[in-house]
């Protein structure tokens, strides 16, 4: 139980060095401009804010900062309320939180203006005296901090997260291409029931992979979102994204694919000429969509080398075995949808 919790207390992975030194550049600044500006008071208002503040992307940051202003702004406002009609005892200072995480709730606050609110409010009441000219200092100490930090994390490295959704699409890119292989060798040789099943259980893998890298590209568009470096970087995500949506379509084709052929798979299958002509087809689709991956690499490094498509005509069928014809066809439909996906016809 003691190791349970422990374990809770800590994370897997430590956040970035660089960010805990952004953290620590933006404290120290707001302290020292605080205390220069607002002399008198240990800027604690201004310390607290760039601490929150700093986030991993500049985007973050800003709507942090949004959130402890406006938290900052209405707990101080209501601690001064309070202070000048009640006085400082302990149980009006209790009323006060009270009040600010209701208020917070009846708002509909976010968590970071919620929880903000009421230690605003107990701060003003018990470290100051809750005056008029107190109150607007601690404000101003609030906002003071909160851009430092947002300047802070803009100008030092604002990190890019491109590389770990380039690495899921074309993960999922590969993946995808892998199982219209395994499907195409399934087609080619008899199966057994537990061969069938693990095509399927291997497919199914596609929708986790679809989630991460949607994740990754959403972080990605994070990270670039108000960074100075996004110009930079901005052609190489759109490439990505763009990549990303052509995989969505992909990985219900996949998917229908491998349960077609799992519920109408019957022994004979591999024998006939349609089936063996599609699961050619299917490894040329399989192969240009590697190409995808391949081709913004090869425009990037100034090599124009790349393996020419292998879909280069619609597949023309002739009509299957009355016990082949559904499967067959479903396949087709799906191989169809493949190529224009693919080829962006």
């Amino acid at each position: 139980m003691t190791v349970r919790i422990t374990a809770n207390l800590r994370v897997s992975r430590r956040i970035p060095l660089l960010q805990t030194l952004k953290t620590s550049v933006a404290v120290a600044l707001a302290w020292i401009i605080s205390l220069w500006l607002l002399p008198g008071e240990l800027p604690i208002f201004a310390a607290m804010a760039a601490i929150f503040v700093v986030q991993p992307s500049v985007n973050q940051s800003l709507g942090r900062a949004l959130e402890r202003s406006l938290g900052v702004v209405g707990g101080v406002l209501v601690a001064l309320a309070i202070g000048l009609v009640f006085g400082q005892s302990s149980w009006i200072v209790l009323s006060a939180i009270v009040l600010c995480i209701l208020l917070a709730w009846a708002l509909k606050l976010s968590p970071g203006s919620a929880n903000q609110l009421p230690i605003s409010a107990m701060l003003v009441l018990t470290l100051g005296a809750a005056t008029p000219t107190y109150a607007r200092d601690r404000i101003i100490e609030t906002i003071l901090g909160a851009a430092i930090a947002v300047v802070v994390n803009a100008w030092i490295v604002p990190p890019v997260l491109l590389t770990p959704a380039h690495d899921a699409v074309t993960r999922l890119t590969l993946e995808i291409a892998a199982t219209f292989d395994r499907v195409a060798t399934a087609l080619l040789s008899p199966q057994k029931y537990a061969d069938l099943e693990t095509l399927m259980i291997q497919a199914r893998l596609l929708r986790p992979m679809l989630a991460k890298a949607e994740k990754a590209i959403s972080q990605a568009e994070e990270s670039l979102t108000l960074n100075p470096r996004q110009a930079k970087h901005r052609e190489v995500l759109d490439a990505d994204t763009d990549l990303y949506r052509r995989l969505v379509p992909l990985v219900t084709r996949a998917l229908g694919m491998t349960r077609a052929l799992r519920d109408h798979y019957d022994d004979s299958l591999h024998l006939e000429p349609t089936v063996q002509a599609y699961a050619i087809e299917l490894e040329r689709a399989a192969h240009d969509l590697r190409l995808l991956t391949i081709a913004p690499a090869a425009a990037a490094a100034d090599n124009p080398v790349v393996e020419p498509p292998a879909l280069t005509a619609p597949l023309i069928i002739m009509t299957p075995h009355p016990q082949h014809w559904i499967l067959i066809g479903a396949l087709m439909e799906d191989l169809r949808r493949v190529r224009e996906e693919i080829t962006g016809e």
